[in-house]
């Protein structure tokens, strides 16, 4: 392995999408949502340990998810766990990385992945990281990994390649033409069927250096709030530091504030599988061992009688789960709530944002 790689998981999220087992003080990224055995944040961390040396490998949180990152990965050195005291999104949390790097390692190559992707084949995936790692060291380009589409699928954003239907069937890397963030229904298909177009699959590969240009360019109100980072970032006052900077830092994606502007964006296409898990419609699509009915089901104790097409999941050990009649629901179970709505992600979305979620706190 090149010791002058690195890994960025990002794992700061707060996500609801999986209300009512993910709450705003243990979100998705912590949890096993599909009986793995394993936190999608384990599973990240142990597939970067096949492409770069474990000392290597960064996480970036926030404070409060300190103590959950710290107990499912303990072999992680705290002076690999970047802290942020608030949610900024992705240019913020990849501004922090890149400045921590630049201080350990100025020729320091960084690959960053959010926590929550599930990705099958680790062999192909080495392979893959190893020959994007390799096209950005030697080359000042964002590369982004992109994944073939094998469906319309609103959740996902797209990424356009120039070259057409021929260059997007190649195995080389290939300049990004434009970025379309969750399409409605119709410009999916749309996508899809034009063979020119990739989900974006959220790993970015760079130089560390070449972020900073594009960063410092391109979102410098992000940027400037980390001001005197060289002198601060390593030393004991490395958190006083980093929570003046959150402060008045403002909330920006990678995507939105660099990728959708940069001309150095470039994608390679990725062969494994991939899902990102955002939201229950996901989980119901990665879940193995469906019945004769298309159910999904993870409980202890479950009595299923004509259901169809349904995602039912106990978290309660012992209790009887009973469902019968059921088309196309999400039956979600816990200690303190229950959920039964369809499983359609839009009515989820509207009935959840109705009731207030995230949190069950709010409820009392």
């Amino acid at each position: 392995m090149n010791g002058n790689h690195y890994c960025i998981i990002m794992a700061g999220g707060t996500r609801s999408r999986f209300w009512p087992i993910s709450r705003e003080e243990r979100p998705s990224q912590f949890l096993d949502l599909t009986g793995e055995g394993r936190s999608f944040l384990r599973m990240t961390y142990e597939r970067c340990t096949g492409i770069v040396p474990a000392e290597n490998i960064f996480v970036v949180t926030l404070e409060r998810y300190r103590d959950h990152v710290l107990g499912q990965i303990p072999e992680l050195a705290e002076d690999r766990l970047l802290l942020e005291p608030y949610g900024r999104n992705t240019a913020p949390c990849l501004t922090f990385a890149m400045y921590k790097l630049l201080s350990l390692n100025p020729d320091s190559v960084m690959a960053a992945t959010p926590a929550d992707l599930v990705i099958s084949d680790d062999g192909l995936f080495r392979d893959t990281m190893d020959e994007a790692f390799r096209y950005a060291s030697d080359n000042d380009v964002m590369m982004t990994l992109g994944v073939v589409p094998t469906a319309p699928d609103t959740n996902f954003g797209y990424i356009q390649v120039q070259g057409g239907r021929a260059a997007a069937k190649s195995d080389k890397p290939l300049k990004v033409k434009t970025f379309t963030e969750k399409p409605d229904e119709e410009l999916a298909a749309v996508f899809c069927k034009s063979g020119e177009f990739f989900w974006n699959s959220g790993i970015l590969v760079c130089r560390t250096a070449v972020i900073r240009e594009e960063m410092e360019k391109y979102v410098p109100e992000v940027t400037s709030m980390f001001e005197g980072w060289e002198k601060s970032l390593g030393t004991g006052g490395e958190g006083d530091f980093i929570r003046r900077a959150y402060t008045d830092c403002p909330k920006v994606s990678i995507d939105y504030g660099v990728m959708e502007k940069t001309d150095r964006a470039w994608l390679y296409p990725a062969k494994f599988g991939w899902s990102d898990i955002n939201c229950w419609e996901s989980v119901y699509k990665l879940m193995p061992g469906k019945d004769g009915g298309g159910n999904a089901a993870y409980a202890g104790r479950l009595l299923s009688e004509d259901n169809r097409g349904s995602l039912i999941i106990s978290r309660t050990p012992g209790k009887l789960v009973a469902v019968k009649g059921l088309e196309n629901y999400i039956v979600v179970d816990t200690d303190d709530a229950l959920l039964i709505c369809p499983r359609d992600e839009r009515v989820f979305r509207d009935f959840t944002s109705g009731l207030g979620m995230p949190d069950f706190e709010d409820f009392r």
